[in-house]
């Protein structure tokens, strides 16, 4: 068997010798931090956007195993087999395939990357040769095509879209969770931390064999694997969290067998998406949690925000966050570059973006969105579904936040006015009043009520609902402090009290004020 026919096959993990490659990646520093001390933060950062000149430099005289590991695993560039096997457990690495003998150099196999996880864990994300920098199967590996598989079922390591997932997920413990479209292995490894039991499926079979490295070499348990598309190969079971990301892009059909089964569904728009969406109440538990990044179109006379939010199923809470808009000719040449088709030549790219935009023109698509959807079964018959649009940086991780958005919508949908009033809330941790005005002026021309956590939300605010946010520590309920306004201003408090509550509703649905005690859920 040559080189180039071995390279395509998987490692196999067999546990001893598994558990010894852990071993020596740890030993020679071959983590996250390890490698931000080698590179620096430059060079350490332009590795994750697909540059790779600035850590050849940063390698490039080294010797120890640090070094070669960045150049095997990383720069995907052949090493001697003594320089290798100082390094690490050579013979057990080829004898399970991580590594291939080119006479008397080695290769590696797979991409092995260093990720940090959410506690100070080491881990590992394994992935297809030249997938794991620059996040897309368009940009080849520093080893060309060589050792590369069928692009069309290429395996994805981590990008923006998984790290992005990974801290939205809601941190609480719970029983089951489904990874649907597992891919490298992330979101089960993260999901391992907090549930008794992962599922994890894709109907790629080469992703759930890297999923497989990516959490022996992490030292994880292995999830249950399971090959087929969306919901099919967990039938009628339900979940307390289902995660996904995807293969949301929205693009003509590929000619047969041609597909990228990591970003493209096979279905045709933004099916894939709805159809996740609709199909995931029946499958999780009571109270249960569905999150997803996703691609949505914005279709020429219909409002975007109508049409996701008919595309909650019945019973479920939703919030639903566009982080970024791109009219269509941006997103065609996005992923025309994400697979290489800027490579294939003039005429062939021009007929292949024409492609693109007469699929945008056939389905009335001006634009296409991209963000993040989460549902919970709450059974409520009175739903809350919350779509909005926010592009402004954002601090994650943001799963704590978003547990603490749907338990605003839970304490709001059962307080009216007068209950509002009884309750007891006070000021969320790290937000600051600014106001806003010509320089010199007595009295400002409005403030601003600004988060500098979570979302990062900013609201304006009145004179009243800037002091009855001032004063809310949690000592007296809000009427009794609109009272002391009202005295204060010399206002009517029963007009005062009357058209404060929906300003408190605003303040509390967007996470400015925590109802806390007996009236309230003890939000945080």
């Amino acid at each position: 068997m040559s080189t180039h026919e071995s390279s395509f096959r998987l490692p196999t993990a067999d546990p001893e010798r598994t558990a010894r490659l852990r071993e020596a990646l740890s030993a020679a520093s071959f983590t996250a931090d390890g490698l931000l001390d080698l590179f620096g933060p430059s060079a350490y950062t332009a590795l994750a956007r697909g540059e790779t000149v600035p850590a050849l430099r940063a390698t490039r005289g080294g010797s120890g195993p640090l070094e070669t590991l960045v150049r095997l695993f990383l720069l995907q560039r052949p090493v001697a087999y003594g320089r290798a096997a100082a390094a690490l457990p050579a013979e057990d690495c080829l004898a399970d395939g991580w590594l291939v003998r080119d006479g008397d150099e080695v290769r590696a196999s797979v991409d092995v990357r260093p990720y940090g996880g959410p506690e100070g864990q080491d881990w590992w994300i394994v992935s297809d040769l030249g997938c794991a920098v620059g996040g897309a199967a368009g940009i080849g590996g520093p080893g060309g095509a060589r050792g590369r598989a069928d692009r069309s079922r290429l395996v994805l390591g981590v990008g923006g879209a998984s790290t992005t997932l990974a801290g939205l997920t809601v941190p609480a413990p719970v029983d089951r969770v489904l990874d649907l479209g597992t891919g490298s292995g992330i979101q089960a490894l993260h999901a391992g931390r907090h549930a008794s039991r992962v599922t994890a499926t894709d109907r790629n079979p080469r992703a759930l064999a890297i999923a497989r490295l990516t959490l022996a070499l992490s030292g994880a348990p292995e999830p249950d694997l399971r090959e087929g598309s969306l919901f099919e190969p967990v039938r009628d079971e339900t979940y307390d969290l289902i995660v996904s990301n995807p293969p949301f892009v929205i693009s003509p059909r590929s000619p047969e067998g041609s597909e990228l089964v990591y970003r493209e569904g096979g279905m045709s728009g933004d099916d894939l998406c709805r159809t996740l969406v609709q199909r995931s109440a029946g499958h999780l538990a009571d109270g249960g949690w569905c999150q997803l990044l996703a691609n949505w179109q914005h279709v020429e006379g219909e409002d975007w925000r109508e049409r996701l939010a008919s595309w909650v199923p019945p019973g479920c809470d939703a919030w639903i966050v566009q982080r970024e808009v791109q009219d269509v000719t941006q997103y065609a040449e996005l992923w025309l570059r994400d697979a290489g088709e800027h490579r294939a030549g003039p005429e062939a790219y021009a007929a292949r973006y024409d492609a693109w935009l007469d699929e945008f023109e056939a389905r009335k698509t001006t634009a296409v969105g991209f963000g993040w959807i989460t549902l919970r079964k709450s059974g409520a018959d009175r739903p809350s579904v919350t779509v909005e649009e926010w592009p402004h940086p954002v601090e994650q991780p943001l799963g704590a936040e978003v547990m603490a958005h749907f338990d605003r919508q839970d304490f709001l949908r059962t307080h009216d006015d007068a209950a509002l009033l009884t309750a007891h809330f006070r000021l969320a941790d790290e937000v600051v009043q600014e106001q806003v005005g010509p320089p010199g002026a007595e009295d400002p021309e409005h403030v601003v009520l600004r988060q500098h956590r979570g979302m990062r939300r900013a609201t304006k605010v009145d004179t009243v609902g800037a002091g009855f946010a001032g004063v809310c520590d949690g000592t007296l309920s809000a009427g009794r402090i609109l009272d002391a306004i009202a005295q204060l201003l010399g206002e009517d408090p029963v007009v005062l009290r009357d058209r404060t509550p929906e300003s408190i509703r605003l303040l509390v649905e967007q996470g400015f004020l925590q109802a806390v005690g007996d009236d309230g859920i003890g939000m945080s």
